[in-house]
């Protein structure tokens, strides 16, 4: 998978889940993706926060994206306290804010793996994390091709894929490869944000807030289909 900032909870989900992770780290930023970007619960409705980063051609791959000198932890800091400051566990949260957002790397991808490593430590989750462009692959492959390298690689025999991916990847390639493709469902997580009605799939930030820790594990644990 792409790193994202401060991803929801399927993703750790699919973390939880998998043997080893692979975080891309030598593949093509995505402008329209979550990788940089995010959303918080704010006045009741979805608000997004992004980390900046400096103009690149559009081939340039995650690992060489710089963040930008516009870049103000303070000021992400700031939008987070006023979001959440009456929430039951943002004096438990807000540490994990300020060693995130103040991380002193301007690269993209070591500032969202060290979000990533950070998160996981905060909910007590094993770190199965690798990155994509350390595997010894041919990294010129691309989509599924690249995936069942990387399986091979690494001496796995499944592949799991959130339920997003149902359409871009063909089962029967995987097959031939001696490699099982399945896709992770993950049931609704819902909770109490404030007064609020529901709003779901916002940043795991957003689930700290609202939740104890042990309550959060219970969740990235849930009943889940695999189709």
């Amino acid at each position: 998978m792409q790193p994202y900032l401060l991803p929801y909870i399927g993703y750790y989900q699919l973390i939880q889940l998998a043997d080893q992770f692979v975080l891309y780290d030598n593949v093509k930023y995505t402008k329209k993706g979550w990788i940089n970007r995010n959303r918080m619960l704010r006045n009741g409705e979805a608000s997004v926060f992004t980390v900046p980063i400096k103009k690149a051609p559009d081939s340039t791959i995650i690992n060489e994206r710089v963040i930008s000198n516009d870049f103000s932890a303070e000021q992400v800091l700031r939008k987070f306290t006023g979001a959440y400051k009456r929430a039951p566990y943002f004096e438990q949260t807000e540490p994990l804010l300020n060693d995130i957002f103040n991380y002193r790397s301007t690269n993209l991808f070591d500032f969202l793996k060290n979000s990533l490593d950070k998160t996981l430590s905060h909910l007590g989750i094993e770190n199965r994390l690798l990155i994509s462009s350390q595997v010894e692959i041919d990294h010129s492959s691309k989509a599924e091709k690249k995936i069942i390298a990387l399986c091979k690689a690494l001496n796995e025999q499944r592949y799991i894929n959130p339920i997003g991916g149902l359409n871009l990847y063909d089962k029967k390639e995987f097959i031939k490869e001696g490699i099982e493709l399945s896709f992770i469902r993950s049931k609704d997580v819902e909770y109490v944000q404030f007064a609020n009605s529901y709003i779901p799939s916002l940043s795991i930030i957003d689930v700290m807030m609202f939740n104890p820790i042990d309550r959060i594990q219970k969740f990235i644990l849930m009943e889940f289909d695999l189709v």
